[in-house]
């Protein structure tokens, strides 16, 4: 995005201030323009007035053009689960943030028998694990052609789209491909891949289909130049697979590629490379050894390129020494670094309390509060959670910045009304705030007692300290 200031986007709208997008001010969807939570198009009279007056339509594309993201996005996929890659501002995420997550897809390839394929697909469908008050799951499918069999593969494509996650489709074979978009182009997938020796062919495809493209190739060159020709010929949704390479010098060689692609597109605005990125962690599945060696060197690849540019990956294992951590790494990466991650400050009611149990204290950032509420149903403690806002920030950082006080937790106890619901006056404070221990006894009335600085260590706290000696 070319603009830095709302003001610039201002000077492009009809500044009546209408409400039409659903904002107060043509001010304030500038600013939302800006940080991609509206759209160009949600100016209703500004695409009307475009629609009659040629210079308003000039005005129109030009504010697209300078509020598009640098790198496109594309979408793969259709509805609800379309996945959008791409769209990112910048090279490093501090810098703003990252803002579509590295799509993830796990290859079914179609010399499989139809009753492993369902188990496969299965698998990928149902995969769903808790993290961080979020559920995370595996995006969609890629497809391979290893029969070179369109009629067969045009089967498979069929039964894998049946599961309505996005896919790839992989296949050098343009007859092959031909014959999977015959049965699914209507689901947009990615086709992959274009090459040196099938350009001319898959560019055909992308137009005859409308779906999106991915172009294969080691030399930056010739991936520039095969992009180029499709740009040329009306294709916008490209991909660029600079190859990955699973080891050593050839490992190396992929980070350096990557590397160059993004700089060269956000660094000096060469729109001839500023597409998504496609990574093969799968790749890692050419190298000699055992399952486990293969499948940690894929882990690996993801999280290399998780943090540097990675907008789509292929993956082959769906084990969770290799799904569970290059979600958690994605989850990470991809959190917006300028709004913690954090709950609503309130009262938890854990195990289904009584006025006997004891109440305990935490800050409302995400981390710290879900590690706490699972350590106490982990330990089947009962016990009221008393969680207060400090802005999403943890329990020691929050003490040290003045977010976590004596004031702040006199107010939770008030607002939550904790003393009409329990028969004792004792607040469990987290060990690291243990300093304020005294003001809070001050100010609310309670008797403070001080926990475990580890959540974890909480069952063995209470066997010593609860219920407390009078």
């Amino acid at each position: 995005m070319k603009v830095k200031s709302p003001l610039e986007v201002y000077n492009f709208l009809p500044r009546t201030n209408c409400k039409e997008c659903g904002y107060d001010t043509c001010m304030s969807f500038a600013s939302h323009i800006l940080d991609r939570s509206a759209k160009v198009y949600d100016c209703k009279p500004l695409v009307r007035d475009a629609e009659k007056d040629p210079k308003v339509k000039e005005k129109l594309e030009k504010l697209i053009e300078i509020t598009s993201p640098e790198i496109a996005e594309v979408i793969v996929g259709i509805g609800d689960k379309a996945l959008k890659i791409g769209g990112e501002e910048v090279l490093h995420r501090h810098e703003l943030t990252f803002f579509n997550p590295t799509a993830f897809f796990f290859d079914v390839w179609d010399t499989l028998d139809d009753k492993k394929i369902e188990e496969r697909c299965k698998r990928v469908v149902e995969y769903k694990k808790f993290y961080v008050g979020k559920f995370l799951t595996l995006d969609g499918f890629a497809v391979r052609c290893i029969s070179n069999d369109p009629k067969r593969f045009r089967e498979v494509a069929k039964k894998v789209a049946s599961y309505g996650k996005p896919m790839v489709l992989i296949a050098l074979n343009p007859e092959c491909m031909r014959a999977a978009l015959e049965e699914v182009a209507n689901q947009r997938p990615l086709i992959y891949a274009a090459t040196e020796g099938n350009w001319k062919e898959f560019m055909k495809l992308a137009l005859d289909y409308k779906v999106p493209v991915a172009i294969r190739a080691k030399d930056l060159n010739v991936l520039k130049s095969i992009a180029v020709t499709f740009k040329s010929a009306g294709i916008k949704d490209i991909v660029l697979d600079p190859v990955t390479e699973p080891l050593g010098e050839g490992l190396q060689g992929t980070f350096e590629r990557v590397i160059q692609l993004r700089r060269k597109a956000i660094l000096d605005g060469d729109k001839d490379v500023a597409y998504p990125i496609l990574i093969t962690p799968i790749s890692a599945w050419l190298i000699e050894g055992d399952e486990v060696t293969k499948a940690y060197w894929e882990a690996v690849i993801a999280g290399m390129f998780i943090v540097k540019y990675g907008d789509a990956m292929i993956f082959h294992s769906i084990d969770q020494h290799v799904v569970m951590p290059t979600l958690t790494l994605r989850f990470n990466i991809y959190t917006d670094p300028r709004t913690p991650v954090q709950v609503a400050a309130g009262l938890r009611e854990i195990n289904n309390p009584g006025p006997d149990d004891p109440v305990f204290l935490t800050t409302n950032f995400a981390l710290t509060y879900y590690t706490v509420e699972n350590d106490l149903n982990s330990a089947k403690i009962k016990g009221w959670l008393l969680v207060v806002n400090t802005e999403g920030i943890g329990v020691e950082a929050s003490v040290a910045g003045g977010k976590l006080t004596a004031s702040k937790v006199k107010e939770i106890i008030e607002q939550t009304k904790i003393a009409e619901k329990v028969k004792h006056r004792y607040l469990v404070i987290p060990g690291l705030a243990a300093r304020l221990q005294g003001s809070i006894e001050d100010e609310t009335g309670w008797k403070v007692l001080v926990g475990p600085i580890d959540s974890g260590r909480i069952k063995g706290w209470m066997e010593k300290n609860w219920p407390p000696k009078k």
